[in-house]
């Protein structure tokens, strides 16, 4: 059977988008936010590159949001919600990645009294993960549960970073 192109993206790799835009959107606006502060000119090159690279990564994703299954646009939301969003998706998303890397680490672990000290922090950060996320979602901040509205704000996050002056 041959493979045809499809018009729509699966329910998998449309959450792996999901992931990938949110989680770069929060790192542009990062690294255009400490781009002023940078006081060594080949570091601020590097920044520089890094900055295009994002831009580039998030406008190459962007074009596969029309095909996801339910997406729709959303209407404008107040400022205050931008913020907020702004920090507290960048805690949701450090304790993420503190919660993979802890799990890799355990996996790498051979020393008992490390393993126990790893899992200890493990187990803490996804209780971190778990408090930011259900902060979120009670201030209409991560609809997880409702695709459509998620990647609408993706868009929104991603359109945000790739507009930054820096």
């Amino acid at each position: 059977m041959e493979h045809q192109e499809r018009k729509t993206l699966a329910w998998h790799e449309t959450l792996e988008l999901h992931e990938l835009v949110a989680f770069q959107s929060v790192g542009l606006m990062k690294v255009k936010l400490a781009y002023k502060k940078v006081p060594d000119p080949e570091l601020k090159q590097i920044y520089n590159k890094c900055i295009h690279e994002l831009e580039h990564n998030l406008t190459e994703l962007l074009k596969f949001y029309p095909s996801a299954p339910v997406y729709q646009d959303r209407e404008e939301d107040e400022d205050y919600r931008e913020d907020v969003g702004f920090y507290a998706g960048d805690l949701l998303s450090l304790s993420k990645a503190l919660v993979r890397n802890l799990a890799v680490a355990i996996t790498e672990t051979a020393t008992p009294a490390l393993r126990t000290v790893l899992t200890k922090q493990i187990n803490a950060g996804i209780k971190g993960h778990e408090r930011i996320f259900n902060y979120m979602y009670k201030n209409g901040l991560y609809p997880s549960y409702d695709l459509g509205r998620l990647l609408g704000l993706d868009i929104e996050n991603a359109q945000k970073a790739l507009k930054m002056k820096y």
